[in-house]
């Protein structure tokens, strides 16, 4: 495992994603929604740093299943709260292909918030494959299977406190 970004490192970035996020809002009440389960250690950082009155939420979105291949993806928003006539900002870890992004905004956009923008921690340079773009992102970085700070491999390593890339030998063949 090779250290990508140290806790510090990750630290700074979302404070500056923070102050992007709270000039933008200017003070007006926001929904923040977490795409479960790798964004709960970016949502738990990030709303703290929100200077204004927020409510908090989730939903969840899963296409990886015990490992690295991608499958379908499969959306629950039974623990969504709800968002028709508010400001949401949806918080998810990493933006690679940008699919999930794309299909939980657009089922979003169905239950009519007032605006509805995003957020990631990660966004992997040149994977896109969808139209959409994250309105903002803490760090961009290469295309390498990341680690920690929520994000995880076979649901471990996401209580690492720094961000690290697995090598090539570190990733299950069965997996992929």
């Amino acid at each position: 495992m090779k250290t990508l970004l140290s806790a510090d490192d990750l630290r700074t970035g979302v404070v500056s994603m923070a102050d992007r996020i709270n000039r933008s809002q200017a003070g007006k009440p926001l929904t923040v929604i977490g795409v479960l389960t790798g964004s709960l250690v970016l949502l738990a950082d990030l709303i703290r740093l929100l200077d204004m009155p927020s409510r908090v939420g989730v939903v969840q979105a899963s296409s990886y299943r015990e490992g690295i291949k991608r499958g379908p993806l499969t959306i629950n928003v039974e623990l969504m709260p709800k968002i028709a006539t508010r400001d949401v900002l949806l918080v998810d870890d990493i933006f690679d292909t940008g699919h999930t992004l794309s299909e939980v905004m657009g089922l979003m956009k169905r239950l009519q918030p007032a605006s509805i923008r995003s957020c990631v921690l990660l966004r992997k340079v040149g994977c896109s494959q969808v139209d959409v773009e994250p309105d903002f992102a803490a760090f961009d970085i290469p295309d390498v299977f990341v680690v920690g700070y929520g994000l995880d491999y076979c649901d471990a390593y996401r209580n690492l406190p720094y961000l690290a890339a697995l090598e090539p030998g570190e990733i299950s063949r069965d997996s992929e």
